[in-house]
């Protein structure tokens, strides 16, 4: 019943319910985490504390997949705006438009994210996490809408291929002898931002997480999203048989993740091939779980909590960067942590950083004012 209804909507409750428990990691519930690990002896060593922070190369923790995981729910959302703006009469020449539009703007807000206003124009930061958003999704919303279901899985298959292929067998011309073709020094994802944009990156003359070759690999996770908005919305299974499948999906792309990775190693500051797979394995199966419990089953107690963040993503990635939350929190919570032994204090300010975010995006929910790109 709430999957027919949801989808009548044209619009799944589940979509921006994941991308707001996935947006939470990122303003502040990472460090809250965190901070109840560390009341315990060795907590800030634990498996869970480390899963908070990002791997130094290859590996994968959770919050590897936050960034992913985003980019894919991006990806979800288009079938289901193309279908409604082609049953409002608009041609694909004006989606085309809008495609482009949104792809560029999230560019230009990566571009003041990192640090545009300052006007130092010959170091600013040209990749970014919102520019790799709008680049990846741009190119894949495009061939999603141009090409059909069997060249946009041949592309898909082939950027992953491919990508294995050229680091495989391509090192930096400027590697340190006994470098290897994956590590920092020797990969040619690096070497081709360092000769194309050296001062541009967020390690200037090393290497950017964003780079230019590695939003290639990046347009097969939001491919990802749109496949799986589109088999939820146009397929006439039923909401379990769709959840089985989801899953059964994420399982499929992380034991091929597991044994690619023995030749190529899973590492999101390359977006390797298996980075892809891996992070597309949790990004279906956390989907599918919130698609079954809210979509399927009808629960809606406490989809608000997610809900009011997930409607404005991208408001809260900018605010956190614009305002000095952090001193908020401690301005009036301050003097009470400086009351309790360090570690509580230190959650109390991290739990205050989280209250203060999401009191600001639910002031703008009950406004009904949200930011969209």
């Amino acid at each position: 019943m709430g999957n027919n209804d949801s989808l009548q909507r044209g619009r799944l409750l589940s979509i921006d319910a994941v991308r707001g428990f996935d947006m939470m990691f990122i303003m502040g519930l990472s460090g809250i985490i965190f901070a109840i690990c560390s009341l315990f002896p060795g907590g800030g060593d634990s498996w869970l504390a480390r899963q908070m922070s990002h791997v130094q190369w290859d590996g994968f923790r959770h919050h590897d997949t936050i960034f992913a995981l985003f980019l894919f729910i991006s990806g979800m959302t288009l079938p289901f705006s193309i279908a409604k703006k082609k049953s409002a009469g608009k041609s694909n020449a004006h989606i085309t438009i809008d495609i482009v539009r949104r792809g560029l703007t999230l560019f230009l807000l990566g571009l003041v994210y990192g640090g545009l206003f300052d006007l130092h124009l010959s170091t600013l930061r040209l990749p970014s996490v919102l520019g790799r958003i709008g680049l990846a999704w741009m190119m894949a919303a495009l061939l999603f809408l141009y090409t059909g279901k069997r060249t946009q899985w041949a592309t898909a298959a082939g950027i992953l291929v491919g990508y294995f292929v050229l680091l495989r067998c391509c090192i930096a011309p400027d590697a340190p002898a006994g470098a290897g073709h994956f590590s920092l020094e020797g990969n040619i994802v690096s070497y081709i931002d360092r000769l194309l944009i050296p001062n541009h990156l967020l390690k200037p003359g090393v290497y950017d997480p964003e780079g230019i070759l590695s939003t290639f690999p990046a347009v097969v996770t939001a491919l990802l999203g749109m496949f799986t908005g589109r088999y939820v919305k146009e397929s006439s299974d039923s909401g379990n048989k769709k959840t089985l499948k989801m899953l059964c999906a994420a399982v499929a792309m992380a034991v091929i993740a597991v044994v690619w990775n023995h030749w190529f190693p899973v590492n999101k500051k390359l977006w390797t091939s298996t980075f892809v797979l891996a992070a597309g394995a949790w990004s279906v199966g956390i989907f599918a779980l919130f698609y079954y419990l809210i979509d399927v089953r009808g629960w809606r107690k406490g989809v608000l909590f997610f809900q009011v963040v997930g409607m404005n993503s991208i408001t809260i990635y900018m605010f956190q960067r614009i305002v000095n939350v952090t001193g908020i929190s401690k301005f009036f919570l301050g003097g009470a942590a400086g009351l309790l032994p360090e570690a509580w204090g230190s959650l109390l300010i991290q739990l205050g950083y989280f209250a203060i975010c999401w009191l600001f995006l639910y002031f703008l929910y009950k406004k009904n004012c949200f930011l969209k790109v």
